[in-house]
């Protein structure tokens, strides 16, 4: 599969845009939907994780982009951004990167409404706390934006030196395990293929090894002082709606990290969907499209009394 194949094109309809970064790589974003005259609809913002790509949300720009304003980023080293050798794939960067795309193709004064998943939880968290002024909204779907010391042996294993260099960019084990291991249902073999396209050789899974090695477990890791700073200003978004959706079989992501969420967050509405896996807009993408319709359902009705 690639690109150009209608079928590709059919699951991902949506035109290529690209912001040049001050590094001078290329970011690449869906733009979509833009309704002029409806400011008080909030754009949607939608944040991917490691190792899948803005593709994990196509189904829900395709639903709610005849509404409103939807964006949809790769961070940088994923789906269709550049993919640089030598470069600092840290939490602090892919922050950086994104408050950047914002600054430069949003409004000042435009809301967000954020929807994060795995890595884009803590991504979209740092920008978040950072730009409580422009946050509308809230939803949490399978992912962290806190400290911790636990992570699967399975993910563990592959930041071992050498190992997870041969197992992840020379096998794509990550990626490409994910397409069964991240899934309670079984994915068409097209959507298997996209998933993948990005990551179709060694130089184009770097960001995917990274993403791996750059999980703070410890205070001497990398990005552990950023995360520390994320986790102390959760709490200024208590005043924000929050919806969190969380797939129960999810082995990375489980039981724990929703408690710590709804610990958090004790105002948050919530579903537990206790046969969805970690990519759970694949699982339940019908449920979790009807709940969204419903959490966002009173920007709608403004506009209806307007």
């Amino acid at each position: 599969m690639h690109r150009d194949d209608p079928e590709f094109k059919e699951l991902y309809p949506f035109a290529a845009h690209y912001y040049r970064l001050n590094s001078g790589y290329k970011l690449h974003y869906i733009d979509t939907g833009r309704v002029e005259n409806q400011p008080q609809r909030s754009t949607l913002l939608m944040l991917h994780g490691n190792p899948s790509w803005s593709f994990f949300y196509r189904n829900l720009i395709k639903e709610f982009s005849p509404k409103r304003r939807v964006i949809a980023p790769d961070h940088l080293g994923m789906g269709f951004s550049d993919k640089p050798q030598s470069y600092a794939y840290t939490l602090d960067a892919h922050i950086t990167n994104l408050n950047a795309l914002l600054e430069n193709i949003t409004r000042p004064d435009e809301q967000l409404t954020l929807i994060v998943h795995d890595w884009g939880g803590a991504i979209g968290m740092g920008w978040a706390v950072d730009n409580i002024e422009r946050l509308d909204k809230v939803v949490i779907l399978n992912t962290a934006a806190f400290l911790s010391e636990r992570i699967p042996l399975r993910i563990n294993i592959c930041r071992i030196p050498l190992f997870g260099a041969i197992a992840i960019r020379g096998c794509n084990a990550f990626a490409g395990a994910a397409t069964f291991m991240a899934v309670e249902k079984r994915l068409p073999n097209k959507v298997k293929e996209a998933y993948l396209l990005p990551y179709n050789n060694w130089q184009n899974r770097i960001a995917t090894l990274r993403f791996v090695e750059d999980i703070p477990l410890a205070p001497t890791a990398t990005s552990y002082a950023r995360l520390k700073y994320i986790d102390e200003h959760l709490k200024d978004l208590q005043s924000k709606k929050l919806l969190i959706l969380w797939g129960g079989k999810d082995w990375c992501f489980n039981d724990h990290f929703f408690k710590e969420w709804q610990e958090r967050f004790p105002q948050a509405e919530a579903e537990y969907y206790p046969d969805g896996g970690h990519y759970i807009l694949e699982d339940k993408t019908r449920e979790v499209i009807s709940r969204l319709i419903d959490f966002l359902h009173d920007e709608d009705e403004t506009e209806k009394q307007d």
